[in-house]
């Protein structure tokens, strides 16, 4: 588990999954210019974790954004997958709360399972 994750946690919650970048990252073109150094930061240093409390997604080092919502306030965990992502198990989560709150994150590892797990957890 991430440092973020672990050191922000509330009261008795405890991590139910977690997932990272999936390793088509590194075929990209910024993954080749850069010597794949910066895909390597960013699937080291990105959490996307569910809690039995909330959905907990971290990106970046220095400059951070970061995503935290109850699992009550969100409306739907949405998986859009191309056919390589289906075949390579990778997608995008689109993750909606209520209020208009919309946030996506590409090249999640796992993307379907994550949302399963949000199903079972909020059901």
């Amino acid at each position: 588990m991430g440092s973020y994750v672990q050191n922000n946690l509330l009261r008795d919650e405890t991590v139910v999954y977690e997932t990272k970048y999936h390793w088509i990252i590194f075929l990209t073109l910024r993954g080749l210019l850069s010597l794949f150094i910066l895909p390597a930061i960013d699937r080291w240093s990105d959490e996307f974790v569910i809690t039995n409390k909330r959905v907990v997604c971290k990106t970046g080092i220095i400059s951070r954004k970061t995503l935290e919502m109850n699992l009550n306030k969100i409306e739907s965990v949405n998986v859009d997958q191309s056919i390589a992502g289906r075949l390579l198990g990778y997608g995008s989560i689109t993750i909606i709360g209520t209020g208009g709150t919309r946030e996506t994150f590409q090249n999640i590892a796992r993307a379907v399972e994550f949302r399963k797990k949000f199903q079972e957890i909020a059901g």
